[in-house]
């Protein structure tokens, strides 16, 4: 039960901060809109699911066209899924691929930052800030000669 708290707790997390990054795209990026809080809480969930199973074959197959591209190609993927889920969600309005590719860095952006509040130094996402303390090694250099 523990164990599955906890991933609940996490997924719920990621959800909110992405719902938060999709409504701050719509407002910043023009071109972008949803019709009601219930479509937003959507798109952002199956952006979701579609970064965590999806994202990452098709950075993997586009390996190719990301290191030719030092990495923009990356964006174009996250342009695309952007646009899927736009015509897979009703109410959910992406108008076209610079709309898609500007929101994407937004959307980028503000999860990254508001996930660095939830991240530990574990690499986990917690409710609440939870960073270790380093440990301090004592010692000394043995040598033999």
């Amino acid at each position: 039960m523990g164990m599955y708290h906890s991933l609940m707790k996490e997924f719920l997390i990621r959800w909110s901060i992405t719902t938060l990054a999709v409504m701050g795209a719509s407002h910043i990026v023009p071109g972008i809109s949803y019709s009601s809080t219930g479509t937003l809480i959507g798109a952002a969930l199956l952006l979701g699911i579609i970064n965590a199973l999806v994202r990452p074959v098709l950075l993997l197959l586009s390996l190719p066209f990301i290191i030719v591209t030092m990495g923009f190609f990356i964006l174009v993927i996250n342009a695309l899924l952007l646009l899927f889920v736009s015509a897979v969600v009703p109410g959910f309005h992406v108008e076209g691929f610079w709309s898609a590719l500007f929101a994407g860095i937004i959307i980028g952006m503000i999860s990254w930052i508001l996930s660095s509040f939830f991240r530990a130094s574990d690499g986990r996402v917690y409710p609440v800030t939870h960073h270790q303390q380093m440990k301090q090694v004592e010692g000394r250099v043995v040598s033999e000669e």
